[in-house]
């Protein structure tokens, strides 16, 4: 099983991607501070705070604690001319202390929005580095409750909204309401359901729309223009086009086939649309740009970085942290 099957044309088609709109997070450290507050207590003790440096060349400073939602922050960026990184990482991988470092990294480095994966034991949507990664993170003894404990104490601090990637089975087995309360209070702006088909998805919306959440749903290459504009009108924080049929994994060159695609999603949508699957290198993200996109994806490229830098550092969690938030502020400059 693959998007292939979500994005299509039979009956299971349009994967969820889910972004919240959050005005403000209680007790965020940044609030109201300036630019140069606080990332948050925890980070001190990670190492997160010392792993910034060298990688801060994109951001004013850290601890903004961002009201901005996903569509607020899309938008703005597109008003302005610019195109949006938004990076993945897997929690836990290749620990708690590694992730919230690099967290911190990643938003310091150009991160405009971050997408966190909780680690599953059976990850439909992802590729062989993604699920090799969860497979870590879940032997490491990563959690629902410890990512969003985690997030809890670094969100706030990130300038970037931050966007959590989840199956659906763990929000069937908490309860949905009772799982977004808990992502909202952890001060995460966004959710990601890649197994909820489109015609399936009325419960999880009307949850998420409860709690305040932009549902962002994605578009694949095998989906028909007439599909493309139903997925597009429901869409929130932006609409995700997912550049191949397949699963997620960096490719040596982008699709050709994207810019057409850009093309017919865009004429039936003014919403910002973000390309993500098989983008690794700064290049390819330019290229995007260029192309016409509003937002470049970029995951199994990252994650396989944040694995370089553990056998490259070890358990150096400031050292794993600033090689992959310096890969990010080389991908962040081919977007400049």
């Amino acid at each position: 099983m693959t998007l292939l099957m979500h994005g299509g044309v039979g009956p299971h088609v349009g994967v969820l991607r889910v972004g919240v709109r959050v005005r403000g997070v209680a007790g965020c450290p940044g609030a109201g501070a300036g630019r140069s507050a606080s990332p948050g207590p925890s980070t001190s003790s990670s190492g997160a705070a010392a792993a910034v440096g060298g990688v801060g060349r994109f951001r004013r400073g850290v601890g903004t604690c961002a009201t901005e939602g996903v569509r607020e922050r899309m938008d703005r960026l597109r008003g302005s001319g610019a195109c949006a990184l938004v990076p993945f990482l897997v929690a836990g991988d290749p620990g708690m202390e590694a992730t919230r470092a690099a967290l911190v990294a990643i938003d310091a480095g150009g991160a405009d929005v971050i997408e966190l994966g909780v680690p599953y034991s059976d990850p439909l949507a992802d590729g062989p580095v993604i699920q090799a990664a969860a497979t870590r993170a879940l032997a490491a003894g990563c959690t629902l409750d410890r990512a969003l404990a985690m997030c809890a104490e670094t969100v706030p601090g990130l300038d970037a909204p931050v966007v959590l990637f989840t199956y659906y089975n763990p929000i069937m087995a908490r309860g949905v309401d009772a799982f977004m309360a808990q992502v909202v209070a952890s001060g995460v702006k966004g959710l990601v359901v890649p197994d909820i088909p489109l015609e399936e998805s009325d419960l999880i919306r009307a949850a998420s729309a409860k709690a305040g959440l932009e549902l962002v749903m994605l578009v694949t290459p095998t989906t028909p223009v007439e599909r493309m504009a139903r997925i597009a009108e429901v869409s929130e924080g932006f609409v995700y086009l997912v550049s191949v049929a397949g699963v997620t994994g960096a490719r040596t060159e982008v699709s050709a086939r994207v810019p057409e695609l850009l093309r017919q999603l865009k004429s039936q949508t003014d919403k910002p649309v973000a390309v993500g699957f098989g983008v690794a290198t700064p290049d390819q993200a330019k290229q995007l740009r260029e192309w016409g996109a509003d937002g470049v994806i970029v995951g199994s490229a990252v994650v396989r970085k944040m694995e370089e830098a553990r056998e490259l550092h070890g358990d150096d969690v400031a050292g794993v942290a600033k090689h992959v938030g310096d890969y990010i502020a080389s991908m962040k400059g081919a977007l400049a």
